[in-house]
């Protein structure tokens, strides 16, 4: 894996500059527009095939000989041999540990990359792979053709797919998502947070809790997953209680 600062403006940061603060003359926004469009084109086109689909997130900054790692290889080996494509973001760490695994199954290996101020190159795990300029385009993929999200230990983008996928859940926009947070320990002062924090003050709905799974094995991750594949009102009711909750907090009185 190769990095190095790149020095030129990113397509994404000039796209989202403030007009006052644009890099470049006015009007060029809507050709940016026309490029946002050929991503989603060829990201459609790109996986529209690869059938059922796990998609796999966590930490770029997790190293080969850390046990988180090793057990992102070994969940994603074990969901290929289930019969899913794994995809991921393409990059190091547990994005990388999620690819290896489902080479090492001869499962269908996706990386969806992105272009960062520092040059970073698709992993060398991966059968399908695309370079995204747009995080938001990017982000779009990663969620259309998984059939569930397993989510290991991670920073900032970590947390962002994981509140992003509630919310879709929560709001009706995708049915029946298994999202599996792997490793208890990591993600108990979060988990005592959301319930204690925000459902105790009323911000979500008791039901929302209900949304995620949490383990400490690659064999629960994929045994779940697996179940709510084939059985698809293990998680109908508990989607439904919290689009409930969700719309019953936005009633008028």
């Amino acid at each position: 894996m190769r990095f190095s600062i790149k020095d030129r403006p990113m397509a994404d940061e000039q796209f989202l500059a403030a007009p006052a603060a644009s890099v470049e003359p006015s009007g060029k926004d809507a050709w940016r527009v026309m490029r946002i469009m050929s991503e989603f084109v060829e990201g459609n086109d790109l996986l529209c095939d690869i059938g059922p689909a796990i998609t796999i997130f966590g930490s770029a900054r997790t190293k080969p000989e850390q046990a988180q790692y090793q057990a992102a290889v070994e969940t994603a080996r074990l969901l290929g041999e289930a019969g899913f494509a794994i995809i991921t973001g393409g990059g190091p760490g547990m994005m990388q540990a999620g690819n290896e695994g489902a080479h090492k199954a001869e499962a269908t290996s996706v990386g969806l990359n992105i272009e960062l101020p520092f040059e970073q190159h698709v992993n060398p795990y991966t059968d399908i792979e695309m370079e995204f300029r747009y995080f938001f385009s990017r982000k779009t993929m990663l969620v259309k053709y998984a059939h569930g999200y397993v989510i290991f230990p991670g920073g900032f983008g970590t947390m962002d797919e994981l509140f992003e996928a509630l919310t879709l859940i929560q709001t009706g926009k995708v049915r029946n998502f298994p999202v599996v947070l792997f490793d208890s320990a990591y993600w108990g002062g979060l988990l005592t947070w959301i319930k204690e924090t925000m459902a105790g003050e009323g911000k979500i709905s008791p039901g929302d809790l209900d949304l995620l799974f949490v383990t400490d094995s690659p064999e629960e991750a994929r045994d779940y997953i697996v179940s709510c594949t084939d059985e698809e009102t293990i998680l109908a009711q508990k989607e439904k209680a919290a689009r409930k909750g969700t719309a019953d907090a936005l009633k008028s009185d």
